[in-house]
């Protein structure tokens, strides 16, 4: 069942503006934005930024990769790593929380200290992949023509480029850290959403002048019609929930008795949100990065270069087998999300329900409702990931159908995380308002 949005009225835009603690997150919020944005516009000392540019405006990998910088990569800014390195790092060690029982305990049975050991790990391996990618692409731009400037000593730009991108990854890490923890929404998908952002400005301009040319006209509607198709079924995606219905127990305390009104466990449908795509990206590029560099090497087996070019092209953002890959890992992230979220374990919700005497109608309590509730989960979050993986293909294949590539910037995968991101926000702040109302509540009590 999809949740209908009601656009906010200018009442509820005052009301949001004077929710207790709201204003000065959302003024947080935007300050630590404009920092990262500030940090974007400060190039690499020792580059020559307009030969570069000019290459990766024909590279799809670079331009992809820049999508989601804001234009750092392209410009190659300090900044040009993005929150890349801590979103992989993210992912790594998320996935080892699952193989290994030590880091599977801190993040399950030792609450908030655990968590803050597994973000002390993830921060440091941040810093550990930082280096390693700094260094690829100092490589990358070193087997690239004219993009360094010849009067700047080699040694002492490889070093000093290192340390000077290391330290950019880890400062948008900590900007993002600092966002989730005391701003609106989550920092790392927030600073991809700003990154988009930025780039359609550019992309609405490259458009139009299909329409000032008088061509493609149509396809431009069609392609439009198909975007705006797209963006009301990722809301209905990010909405859904099934909902399982509880039935309480009634108790009686003296003469008065309490309870025994039915309610629901809402399981979402899209449990992961914008991160399965968010994170499905940031696998799929890192070993289509290394192949490019490698690609750029003199192979003196022809044999051995064939199988990089052909890896490569496999793996390009453009081809099939990348879109092939791009909606199994959704689906499969979509699974592992679901699977590792603290309110989605059936067999801590049917404990909890047995402790509390509620019960799932026409389910006996405890393990036939946890196996109940497993197979709802199971069936539920399929759907979703089949929902995701078909919705993040359909806007790629109208852009190829229709030959208008110019929106390729704000395609599937941009659209979904522009969408997911802006409805978690819209969810925070209207947390934040129902928290000033039992506030008021209370106080008038």
């Amino acid at each position: 069942m999809a949740q209908g949005i009601k656009a906010p009225t200018t009442e509820d835009l005052m009301s949001m503006w004077n929710a207790s603690g709201l204003k000065q997150k959302i003024i947080f919020t935007l300050a630590m934005i404009a920092v990262w944005r500030f940090g974007v516009l400060m190039p690499l000392y020792g580059i020559n930024n307009e030969v570069f540019k000019t290459i990766a405006n024909g590279n799809n990998i670079v331009g992809f990769l820049d999508l989601f910088s804001g234009g750092a990569l392209s410009d190659v800014s300090v900044l040009a790593l993005g929150i890349g390195p801590f979103i992989t790092s993210s992912i790594i060690v998320q996935l080892v929380s699952v193989v290994i029982p030590s880091l599977e305990k801190l993040q399950k049975e030792e609450g908030e200290a655990g968590r803050r050991k597994l973000s002390q790990y993830t921060r440091i391996f941040t810093v550990v992949l930082a280096i390693f990618q700094s260094f690829i692409f100092m490589l990358y731009l070193h087997h690239l023509p004219n993009t360094i400037i010849s009067t700047v000593s080699p040694i002492a730009f490889y070093v000093s480029s290192i340390i000077t991108l290391t330290a950019g990854a880890v400062l948008v890490m900590w900007l993002s850290e600092l966002i989730t923890e005391n701003g609106i929404g989550n920092g790392g998908s927030l600073i991809i959403f700003c990154g988009i952002l930025t780039n359609i400005p550019r992309i609405v301009d490259n458009t139009s002048k299909l329409i000032v040319n008088g061509s493609k006209q149509l396809e431009l509607l069609i392609l439009l019609s198909i975007f705006f198709a797209a963006m009301v079924f990722i809301v209905i995606m990010q909405e859904a929930v099934r909902k399982v219905i509880i039935v309480n127990p009634k108790r009686q305390i003296g003469n008065k008795v309490y309870g025994g009104m039915n309610s629901f466990i809402p399981f979402k449908l899209n449990p992961g949100g914008v991160m399965p795509i968010i994170f499905a990206i940031a696998i799929l590029l890192f070993p289509s990065t290394i192949l490019a560099l490698v690609g750029q090497a003199n192979f003196k087996s022809a044999a051995v270069k064939n199988v990089v070019m052909s890896l490569n092209h496999y793996l390009s953002p453009d081809g099939i087998w990348y879109y092939i890959l791009y909606v199994g890992l959704i689906i499969a992230l979509t699974f592992f999300y679901a699977s590792i979220m603290p309110n989605m374990q059936p067999k801590d919700i049917a404990d909890n329900l047995k402790k509390y005497g509620s019960s799932i109608p026409g389910i006996k309590p405890g393990r036939p409702t946890a196996e109940a509730l497993d197979k709802i989960l199971s069936k539920t979050t399929f759907i979703g990931a089949i929902g995701l993986g078909i919705i993040a293909l359909v806007p790629s294949f109208a852009s190829y159908a229709t030959k208008i590539e110019t929106l390729q910037g704000i395609g599937a995968t941009s659209l979904i995380i522009m969408v997911g991101v802006a409805l978690d926000l819209i969810n925070q702040v209207k947390t934040h308002l129902l928290a000033r109302n039992y506030e008021s509540f209370l106080k008038d009590m």
